[in-house]
């Protein structure tokens, strides 16, 4: 089971859309979430600092910048519930909620931190998504992606995603929803049993019942979901024109990947 959340600018909209009207509260340790998915940032990064969140589903991955003090933020997604969350989630702070494809980014040379987490590996071109939050980030900003890995994630990829290729894709995400009860009472129990094979188990062992479901769910519900190995995930963001490029191995199942945007010539 990968690390959730998974909210899609463009690819399943409507589905994870589904998800965030659903799962719309943002609950403490959303926080220990955030922290370590935006590795190696550190609370006092974003402080005075403008940022662009690509595909920000309810806004809890703009939620937290905000509150560490960025001086201003825009998170974008296409469907309107997500976007409604997110509006009543961040009404609060500096932070402006557009109805904007990833595809689509308007922005240039404007933002100090340019992130997405969970979000391009649902696309189908996720490399021209990247080039456009390249091109929206400041020269010498920063880029940030969160995205599964394929090492940790081998039984999932072999096991798991056909079916969700061949049936959960099919259904009706109402009808996903209802069925993600059953494998999320597994995880429970496993969890209370003593599952806990690695980082990220131990992690969620003591999340509730409706988080473990949203996190299943979150599995279930996808179009597209690519695994991308450690090399995959740098060539990625080397492809796209970002030098310093560092990541991070989150929970032992994903990859969290920073680059700088060179300076202009």
């Amino acid at each position: 089971m990968t690390n959730e959340p998974s909210s899609c600018a463009l690819g399943s909209p409507d589905r994870f859309g589904y998800e965030w009207d659903v799962y719309s509260d943002i609950v403490g340790h959303y926080e220990d979430q955030f922290l370590g998915w935006t590795q190696p940032l550190k609370p006092g990064d974003w402080h005075g600092k403008s940022f662009l969140d690509v595909g920000c589903g309810m806004g809890r991955n703009s939620y937290w910048p905000a509150r560490y003090g960025a001086a201003r933020g825009v998170s974008i997604d296409l469907d309107d519930r997500s976007l409604a969350a997110a509006r009543q989630n961040l009404a609060a702070l500096p932070v402006e909620v557009r109805k904007l494809s990833a595809y689509e980014i308007d922005y240039q040379d404007e933002f100090d931190i340019v992130f997405s987490i969970g979000v391009i590996h649902h696309l189908s071109e996720p490399a021209r998504v990247l080039r456009r939050m390249v091109t929206a980030a400041r020269p010498g900003g920063a880029v940030l992606i969160w995205v599964y890995g394929l090492e940790g994630n081998e039984w999932i990829v072999h096991y798991f995603d056909p079916f969700r290729k061949l049936l959960f894709r099919r259904l009706p995400v109402g009808v996903v929803h209802a069925l993600s009860v059953l494998p999320a009472a597994a995880l429970w129990l496993a969890l209370r049993l003593g599952f806990q094979p690695l980082e990220y188990f131990r992690k969620i062992r003591k999340f509730s019942f409706s988080h473990l479901r949203s996190i299943v769910f979150d599995q279930m519900l996808p179009n597209i979901a690519n695994y991308w190995s450690r090399a995959e995930a740098e060539a990625l963001m080397r492809e796209a024109g970002l030098t310093d490029i560092r990541l991070t191995w989150v929970n032992e199942l994903s990859w969290t990947v920073i680059g700088t945007k060179p300076p202009a010539p």
